[in-house]
């Protein structure tokens, strides 16, 4: 972590109100990246060497937290975050062909974002909906069995 601040000051002070509600306690840390990053979308190494100041923890205890769990970003996402389930359920029943096509149509790959910021795609294990397989989620929305010929038509309407 070597980059220079560059987090407008309005972030920086939410970013230190969310430690200080939580105390500054390192066993808050968790707590705190799940709420600084739901305020800013992601948490980049500016906004990662904040909280660790704040906590008093070296940056790269919360570095670690930060990329040891698959929820936490250190990338912006879309606005309409697309996670394809490739656990076994989903990919047995075509999950694969899913990410296929919804990378064909938005021209990105897994982890990137569309020039225009609408739209990420990530991949995940489990959604937990293994009887709607295969499963594509859009933000906090489930899509079930899903088909690749599905895939334009819940892109547009998610897009408008």
């Amino acid at each position: 972590m070597t980059k220079e601040m560059k987090l407008a000051c309005n972030v920086i002070e939410q970013v230190e109100a969310i430690c200080d509600k939580h105390g500054n306690k390192p066993g808050e840390l968790i707590n705190i990246l799940h709420e600084a990053q739901s305020m800013h979308g992601y948490l980049p190494e500016e906004m990662q060497r904040i909280i660790a100041r704040k906590l008093n923890i070296p940056a790269s205890k919360v570095y670690g937290v930060v990329t040891f769990y698959s929820f936490f970003t250190m990338t912006p996402k879309g606005k309409h975050p697309i996670s394809v389930c490739l656990g076994t359920a989903c990919y047995v029943r075509g999950s694969e062909k899913l990410l296929e096509e919804i990378k064909r149509i938005l021209n990105i790959e897994v982890g990137e974002t569309t020039p225009d910021g609408k739209f990420s795609l990530d991949c995940l294990r489990c959604v937990g909906a293994c009887g709607l397989a295969p499963v594509v989620t859009i933000g906090e929305k489930v899509y079930g069995r899903l088909q690749p010929k599905d895939v334009q038509k819940i892109l547009e309407e998610v897009g408008d």
